[in-house]
């Protein structure tokens, strides 16, 4: 019996049969993650980005950031001035679309931007968009992502939240990714929100969760 990465709860197996992957579905949280045995390797998951357009000539890419900063960053603005975009990709639109509006920008990327920049640094916001679906360890990187953020600042995440049912789940598009692994509902970002000690301030369509540091 697999438990949960989440709050430790048991899971039940989603079954994949046309590609043969396990899936576990947590009973208690709902949070979804691919067993660790089919995660792909490295070198393989940094050709799947390679191959993604994320720059400004894809208008639907831009469009998806100027709605996420009317949502999620343009409430909390006047509190802001640092911020770090944390999982930028190989091209980091959001981060260019907030210097735009006078903020200080760091970026940091695993693949692409791997400096650690943020080290011995403090953020007022920080925001990971598309990133956490790629995490075997999500509740690892929120705590670092905490570490790294100011009292009452805010860290805002964008990741789709799963359909409820298994079928449903199995025949979703953004699970269809091999490079996403990990599928949290809004309960498990209120238990990781308690484990790493923030408040969800709130949830945004079906795809963003805002935090604040206490």
């Amino acid at each position: 019996m697999h438990q949960c990465k989440i709050c430790q709860s048991d899971t039940t197996v989603i079954f994949d049969n046309k590609k043969e992957l396990s899936y576990y579905r947590c009973n208690f949280c709902g949070f979804i993650y691919l067993d660790d045995k089919f995660i792909i390797d490295k070198e393989s998951e940094k050709s799947k980005y390679d191959m993604h357009n994320n720059g400004f000539d894809s208008l639907g890419y831009v469009k998806m950031f100027e709605d996420f900063i009317e949502k999620a960053i343009v409430p909390y603005e006047e509190n802001i001035e640092s911020v770090l975009e944390f999982g930028c990709g190989s091209g980091p639109v959001l981060a260019e679309l907030l210097e735009r509006r006078g903020l200080m920008v760091d970026i940091y990327d695993l693949y692409f931007y791997p400096k650690k920049v943020y080290e011995g640094k403090m953020y007022d916001f920080i925001t990971s968009t598309e990133v956490f679906e790629h995490l075997k360890e999500p509740l690892k990187i929120l705590k670092l992502l905490v570490e790294h953020t100011n009292k009452s600042g805010y860290i805002v995440l964008m990741t789709k939240f799963p359909p409820k049912e298994d079928e449903a789940f199995l025949a979703w598009w953004y699970r269809r990714d091999p490079t996403h692994i990990s599928f949290f509902t809004p309960k498990s970002f209120e238990l990781m929100a308690k484990i790493v000690e923030v408040k969800v301030v709130k949830f945004i369509d079906n795809n963003i969760v805002v935090f604040q540091k206490k």
